[in-house]
């Protein structure tokens, strides 16, 4: 009656291991280390490298408890963060700007863990410390970059088409298209509305002119926007994973808002520099028919903007943009093969090699302006005269630039242009200590939780009360083996799942405990009351944690942020409770009780019956 097979033994066996082995790398903690990634994405890290790294360390006396090929980078541990930050130091110095060595936190467990697919779980900002910022979207910038492409679009429409027209310009968010009469003003609208069924146009007559307004749709622009916000996220995704982080918490948060969460970066300021630089790389063609003189004086033409060279040399440049930098594919750092001098090589798109292609046909003899829009603020990098048509989609751009910023601006462009620019419009600092503060409070809680619920279940229920501690402490070991064979993100709100999860896991042994003392008072025998407790309770335990469960489904599924996390624990939660509650903590009962042909009595707590019953 109160018997497991075999094969069932097996199955919480297993699980056990299984639940021990995964949980146990969270116990050894982690350790400073320095993690060494080639900038270049097409140059993978090797055993040269590997080597590299020993040797300079070795040769600097700076003692390391491992060095090891990891992906794409090689990592070192050492005892303290003072030994980290002088082999950073060293590193950076001795390996060059072709690296990236940044510092990072590393777990301590045994490699053969770690061969085994044991790894901790990952550490939330609020827990391991680190930097948060909260970037908002420039959303009025990509509205505005939609506008401008379409304005250049519409031109080249026309012309294919050969639909004369007086000109293009954009005003505002609307581009206005002039024409001589009213007849080719009716063709270019049905042409532009063929072509662009994202705007909607508008006819107008003034001074003698006919005139096509073009907007943007309402469903378009909100398009344009959720485009933009995704479009960031990935871009700053790339470009965290360039900077060698690990587990980077990269979301949006309301419509134009994005928070970046980078736990355990210790360089913060290295982390604020390549996020917060907005960087975008503009094409467009230099205006040599107008006077720079005049320009400098306020005198700038209409369509033109002045800015300077490098040199310092003034420069007109034509609003109108040729080329953006999301048709770029890579950008690698390197040399101009004709002077040496430090240049970036940029590989295009097939619809940008066309473009690129087309423009220095039409324009050989012309100066062309290459153009870094950084944290609002535009640079001409260099302005080359066309000598003949560039096809193939390969450009180089150089001029004046040391060879930092030649890395510099290649890992930018590298790791995709942003649709829109984005400010900085928080940021925090958790720091190491008191993430550790966090840490321990949150322990200390379940710690404190767990001993006062195994004092009360030990003295109320005796020894089926010990076996609901011992079925709860697997539960908790289950709780975090998953947890951590998921490589889930452990934040506070984590934490109080976990110690809510106990707390109602305790609930289903409580019910089976206090349905056998019933069976017990009715007067069945030990050992059918031990059955029938557990089989008549199962189905409220079920009933029970199923809507605990649809309560934790709908947290996750509209909530965001910590909210989720609290959810996806309490919801593991609920399934290992089940299995620990009922499963476990049954085949416990039955290899303590189950073997015993004459069961006279058991050990659950006073069994109170009815007056005028012999107890």
């Amino acid at each position: 009656m109160n018997r497991y097979p075999l094969w069932k033994y097996i199955v919480i066996a297993v699980a056990l291991v299984l639940g021990f082995l995964y949980t146990l790398p969270n116990f050894f903690g982690e350790v400073p280390a320095v993690q060494v990634s080639p900038l270049k994405s097409a140059v993978k890290a090797d055993v040269a490298l590997l080597g590299r790294v020993e040797d300079t360390l070795k040769g600097a006396n700076l003692p390391y408890q491992g060095v090891f090929l990891e992906g794409n980078s090689v990592k070192a541990r050492f005892q303290d963060t003072d030994t980290q930050i002088k082999a950073k130091d060293l590193l950076a110095g001795r390996l060059g700007d072709s690296y990236v060595v940044a510092l990072n936190l590393l777990s301590s467990s045994p490699r053969w863990l770690a061969s085994l697919g044991a790894l901790p779980m990952y550490l939330g900002l609020d827990l391991r410390g680190g930097v948060h910022f909260l970037l908002q979207v420039d959303m009025k910038a990509a509205l505005l970059k939609a506008v401008e492409r379409y304005s250049g679009d519409i031109r080249t429409a026309l012309r294919d088409a050969r639909i004369p027209y007086s000109g293009v310009v954009r005003e505002g968010q609307a581009v206005q298209v002039r024409f001589r009469d009213a007849e080719t003003r009716a063709r270019a609208g049905k042409e532009i509305g063929k072509n662009f069924p994202d705007l909607a146009l508008r006819e107008e007559d003034a001074g003698g002119e006919s005139r096509l307004v073009a907007t943007l749709k309402p469903e378009a622009q909100k398009r344009i926007q959720d485009f933009a916000v995704q479009q960031n996220i990935t871009t700053l995704r790339n470009r965290v994973n360039e900077l060698g982080v690990a587990e980077p918490i990269i979301q949006q948060q309301g419509a134009d808002r994005v928070v970046v969460q980078l736990p355990g970066v210790q360089d913060t300021a290295k982390a604020k520099d390549i996020l917060g630089r907005t960087a975008t790389l503009e094409v467009r063609m230099v205006d040599e028919e107008h006077d720079v003189n005049a320009a400098l004086q306020g005198q700038v033409p209409f369509g033109t903007e002045l800015y300077k060279e490098r040199s310092g040399v003034p420069l007109l440049v034509k609003k109108e943009v040729v080329l953006t930098g999301d048709r770029i594919n890579d950008a690698q750092p390197g040399f101009d093969q004709r002077t040496n001098e430090p240049a970036v090589h940029i590989s295009l798109d097939g619809a940008g090699a066309r473009r690129f292609k087309d423009v220095t046909r039409a324009n050989v003899g012309k100066r062309m302006a290459i153009l870094l829009i950084e944290k609002g603020q535009a640079e001409v990098i260099t302005a080359p005269v066309i000598r003949e048509e560039i096809g193939g989609g390969r450009v180089q751009i150089s001029g004046r630039m040391t060879t930092e910023e030649a890395n510099d601006v290649a890992l930018l462009l590298r790791a995709g242009a942003l649709a829109a620019p984005m400010d900085i419009i928080e940021e925090r600092t958790v720091g190491p200590s008191l993430g550790a503060d966090n840490i321990a409070k949150g322990f200390n809680s379940t710690l404190y939780g767990f001993s006062a619920i195994a004092v009360f279940m030990a003295g109320y229920y005796l020894i089926f009360g010990f076996i609901s501690v011992v079925a709860l402490s697997i539960n908790l070991l289950f709780l975090v083996g998953i947890l951590s064979m998921l490589q889930a993100t452990l934040t506070l709100p984590g934490m109080a799942g976990i110690a809510l999860t106990l707390g109602m896991a305790i609930d289903a042994n409580v019910l089976i405990n206090e349905r056998v003392r019933e069976e017990l008072r009715a007067g069945n025998s030990p050992q059918a009351a031990i059955a029938a407790g557990y089989d008549r309770a199962f189905d409220t335990i079920l009933d029970s944690n199923i809507t605990t469960l649809i309560a934790g489904i709908a947290l996750f599924a509209f909530g965001s942020g910590p909210v989720r996390g609290f959810a996806v624990v309490l919801c593991l939660g609920i399934l290992t409770s089940m299995f620990s509650a009922v499963m476990v903590s049954r085949g416990i009962v039955n290899l303590l009780y189950g073997s015993r042909r004459k069961l006279e009595r058991v050990s659950i707590g006073q069994v109170w019956k009815p007056a005028g019953e012999k107890r």
